[in-house]
């Protein structure tokens, strides 16, 4: 995956750069606007301004046939309403009294009519050629209105000569009509109405056609000039827009482009590793956040293929371990069930010790009854009773014999204890601790043969003693007549002959013991060949949890040679 030139740049960066471009155009486009809006403003000037210029000239038109009819009106009438009223229109139009309100609206037709003004006068004193200058009229338009005004005043001359004809006031050599006569209002009507006249009156109205004419091209132009600039304004702000719009949509689908083709390539990398697949190339060429993400996955990758080889290394080895532990505990019940078939042959055998001692103890007893019995008779054994002491002396060393051989057995029972608790407390542990467990059972094999042995010298010893004890009787039968000479001989065979059956007694108590002791380690050793039983179960559960996760494990593609990554 190539990294684009847009790829470079962060995201925060890219909508630095994004925000910049845009904040550029609507600057750019503000800019247009607000010269479009001065634009418009200019053309509603140049329209405000075409219209202040006609109605100012308009105005001027007006007053002249204003004039003209008032004029008329009063050499007709002799009216000095109407006098005053063109008098009035004079001094307006020269600034010489205040301006109507509204004055371009119809005025002086009401006033003749019923010699009322319909609007009041406002403040503003200034001459219609003063209102124009400042309309912004060209020299040339005030060129033709001071034509059409001296033409005007050369009219108004004629006029005021007719309007003091009806009075009876006629010019003297200086030009003022001082000079009185009789009214001629004739010659009045013939100034106002003949050819003279209407010459004069178009005298007045030729240049302010003209001015009309000057006027509109000069208005037309200035309006036509603000309409084209505020079209063009128009025209500019509209492409300016559209270039806009598609700047702005060209850097949104590039910054779509550069944030869509990271992504799309992190989700197919997610993708494949949700399907166990490991082995996919990141680029981390990428810069900015997109980068930093597709980087957190290639670390994430790297780390689930460390994982993965871990995890499937050490279910090898657990398998491999768990195969060995089944194969351990396996042998170790087999051991376990000799032990405890050993043990079993071992209690019967001290239970036929047992029976041998207590047999013994009652032919002891029963020796001590013959010997008691016998002191009658010992008087007349003196020579046997040597021979009988002797003998008792023989079976007496073969009584301690017997007595040592007793605590030997006592010994291996109080070793034998220690180990069985020792066994205990490795069949706890004896899913884990198979090899402690076997050196425990080998040392009770080993104690169980002692016992063996043991009771084979007792068993022997027992047997010497019994032959000895055989010939002691037939010695005793045979010096019954002498035993009488022995008699405190006898007494004192018979108080060892007690002893015997006292340490015999004992004996059978201590064998009785040992025979307890080994039955309790064969509980024992049954209980533990029972967890045995439940440890090589476990171990083989243990096989197959093992070779299902190698398996699940195993479903995972990984690069070989990956390289080890610590995931904190």
């Amino acid at each position: 995956m190539k990294t684009s030139l847009i790829g470079r740049f962060t995201i925060r960066q890219i909508f630095i750069m994004l925000t910049a471009v845009v904040s550029l155009l609507m600057a750019t486009i503000v800019l247009i606007a607000m010269a479009l809006e001065r634009s418009d403003a200019e053309l509603n000037a140049a329209n405000e301004n075409r219209y202040v210029s006609f109605q100012l000239a308009t105005e001027l038109r007006q007053s002249s046939d204003d004039l003209t009819r008032l004029a008329r009106t009063y050499v007709i009438t002799a009216d000095p309403s109407y006098e005053k009223q063109y008098e009035a229109i004079l001094a307006i139009r020269d600034g010489k009294q205040p301006r109507p309100e509204n004055y371009g609206r119809i005025y002086w037709d009401f006033v003749a009519a019923d010699g009322k003004p319909p609007r009041p006068d406002s403040t503003q004193r200034i001459a219609l050629l003063d209102l124009m200058r400042q309309a912004g009229f060209a020299e040339a338009e005030l060129a033709k209105l001071s034509e059409a005004k001296a033409n005007s005043d050369a009219l108004v001359k004629t006029e005021t000569v007719a309007m003091n004809m009806v009075k009876g006031l006629y010019e003297d050599a200086q030009g003022n009509f001082t000079r009185r006569g009789e009214p001629d209002l004739a010659k009045a009507r013939e100034l106002m109405h003949d050819h003279a006249y209407h010459v004069n009156k178009a005298k007045i109205m030729r240049p302010v056609d003209q001015f009309f004419a000057m006027l509109d091209a000069r208005t037309s132009a200035q309006v036509e000039k603000a309409r084209a600039h505020s079209a063009n304004m128009a025209l500019l702000f509209h492409a300016l827009i559209g270039m806009a719009l598609v700047v702005l949509a060209c850097t949104l689908m590039v910054v779509y482009k550069a944030i869509r083709d990271p992504l799309a390539h992190a989700a197919g990398v997610a993708r494949r590793v949700a399907q166990g697949d490991l082995t996919a190339d990141i680029n981390t060429n990428i810069k900015g956040e997109t980068g930093e993400l597709l980087e957190a996955l290639r670390t994430m990758q790297a780390g689930l293929q460390t994982i993965v080889t871990d995890v499937r290394e050490g279910a090898h080895r657990i398998d491999n371990s768990a195969t060995e532990i089944a194969a351990g505990t396996l042998d170790l019940s087999n051991r376990t069930e000799q032990q405890a078939g050993s043990l079993e042959e071992t209690a019967s055998s001290m239970e036929e010790i047992t029976s041998t001692v207590k047999q013994n103890a009652g032919n002891a007893r029963l020796a001590s009854e013959l010997a008691s019995a016998a002191s009658a008779v010992a008087l007349k054994g003196g020579a046997v009773v040597s021979q009988v002491v002797e003998t008792m002396g023989a079976i007496n060393a073969s009584s301690k014999k017997v007595v040592d051989i007793i605590g030997v057995i006592d010994g291996i029972a109080f070793q034998t204890n220690i180990l069985a608790l020792n066994a205990a407390v490795e069949a706890a542990r004896a899913g884990e601790q198979g090899r402690g467990f076997a050196v425990v059972a080998t040392e009770v094999r080993s104690l169980a043969q002692r016992s063996a042995a043991a009771a084979k010298e007792i068993k022997e010893l027992i047997d010497n003693s019994v032959t000895k004890v055989d010939a002691g009787s037939l010695l005793v039968n045979q010096a019954g007549s002498t035993m009488q000479e022995v008699v405190s001989s006898v007494q004192r065979v018979t108080e060892i002959v007690a002893d015997i059956s006292s340490a015999s007694q004992e004996q059978s108590a201590g064998v009785e013991q040992v025979q307890q002791a080994i039955s309790q380690m064969d509980n024992v050793t049954q209980q533990n060949a029972a967890l045995v039983e439940q440890a090589s179960a476990a171990a083989a559960s243990m096989q197959g949890q093992a070779h299902k996760l190698s398996e699940l494990v195993g479903a995972f593609k990984t690069k070989a040679g990956s390289p080890s990554l610590v995931v904190r």
